[in-house]
């Protein structure tokens, strides 16, 4: 290891995109640490297209890539079978959601469905009292077709939807709400709002003093605002499972399914959890990975809510609703080689494609959730990972 006082990690400042500048930075990080970057170093991505991606780079971080499928999804978007991408280094995984896509796949598929999707900022406007603030928030409302205006002109894309207000103290807290095509939309949210506060402080009689972030837009953060309220798309997978495929292909029942489904509402009642369903974030970070989706906003996506009930006939309806799925189809990580070839996989690259993706993500939720649950109550769960999970080289 090396002491604090060390040169900087070197940079070209002609083209700092290059292979060259790659392997100029990897032997730095060698001969300060001792480290091998062989592998590090192995990559095919070409460094010219990496610019608004990262800065500094060295290679590549080579996660394996297990296809699950195929999934039978019947969507507003998304139509037919999927063959899904999972970037995991976790045995078992792809395994189990191949299980589960099999068993709604026998059960006629999931049907998905997207029931809304927006991005946010939210600044917060500060005054010398709570009427100030108050009749300010009077006068917002007035303005709104001028105030999406000014956010408008920042994007070809971007659409204000509406703005949510809350009241605290002196201050007056704003939640700009837009849709943002197919790309995930933070920076276009910011930029947008930026420009319609900008607007606001010129015209409010007096000026009007704001911080563009008052943390009600809860960046890669989990909220209870995020659960009503909706951040990214708001989707919602279903099925109904006969329990005889529930006995054939998962060895147990739909019966002893709902009685664990209760278990589970109490024990997630007593943690605390803001998912009361069994591990959606495993199947959406290998899905985040393979695809070049901003992988920090699991913090935010992984939160779901489970509703089962038995039908009279003894089958089993199952949904899990995801209430802030921020995906894309466009921009960011989206372009680069291996995630766009995952994207093109799912039939999801590109414009005019982020609902149907959404709906390919919740599908998989979904599945993971019935291999999983049913894993547990069948007893194989643990025999399972003690199977395919293990690697102790």
């Amino acid at each position: 290891m090396t002491d604090a006082k060390t040169e900087r990690v070197p940079r070209d400042k002609e083209n700092d995109y290059t292979k060259a500048a790659a392997d100029m930075r990897r032997r730095f990080a060698e001969e300060k640490t001792g480290a091998k970057l062989n592998h590090v170093g192995a990559f095919s991505v070409d460094p010219a297209t990496l610019p608004g991606n990262i800065e500094n780079f060295i290679g590549a971080a080579q996660v394996p890539i297990g296809l699950a499928g195929p999934l039978l999804v019947d969507g507003e978007r998304a139509k037919g079978a999927f063959y899904v991408p999972l970037a995991t280094t976790e045995g078992t995984l792809v395994a189990s959601y191949n299980r589960g896509m099999r068993l709604l796949r026998e059960a006629d598929g999931v049907k998905t469905t997207v029931i809304e999707r927006y991005m946010q900022r939210a600044p917060v406007f500060h005054f010398d009292d709570a009427r100030q603030a108050r009749d300010f928030g009077d006068w917002i409302d007035a303005r709104l077709s001028a105030i999406k205006t000014a956010a408008e002109k920042t994007t070809s894309v971007g659409k204000l939807s509406h703005i949510q207000q809350w009241g605290v103290g002196p201050m007056r807290y704003l939640r700009f709400n837009l849709t943002t095509g197919d790309a995930a939309g933070q920076n276009m949210s910011g930029k947008a709002t930026l420009a319609a506060c900008a607007w606001i402080a010129e015209n409010y009689p007096g000026g009007a003093r704001f911080t563009l972030s008052g943390a009600t837009d809860t960046d890669k953060k989990h909220s209870h605002m995020n659960m009503l309220h909706s951040r990214g798309a708001r989707v919602v997978a279903e099925a109904t499972i006969p329990d005889r495929l529930i006995r054939d292909i998962m060895g147990t029942d739909a019966a002893t399914l709902f009685r664990a489904r209760l278990v589970s509402n109490v024990g997630g009642m007593l943690a605390g959890t803001v998912n009361n369903g069994m591990h959606s974030a495993n199947g959406l970070t290998a899905i985040f990975i393979a695809t070049g989706q901003d992988v920090a906003n699991i913090a935010e996506s992984h939160a779901a809510i489970t509703f089962v009930e038995i039908k009279p006939g003894g089958d089993y309806y199952w949904s899990i609703t995801i209430p802030s799925l921020i995906v894309a189809t466009y921009g960011g990580g989206t372009g680069l080689a291996t995630q766009r070839e995952c994207l093109e996989l799912l039939g999801c690259y590109g414009a005019g494609k982020v609902e149907k993706f959404a709906e390919i993500c919740a599908a998989t939720v979904l599945a993971g959730e019935v291999s999983l649950a049913a894993a547990v109550v069948a007893g194989d769960w643990v025999s399972a990972h003690d199977q395919y999970g293990r690697n102790r080289k």
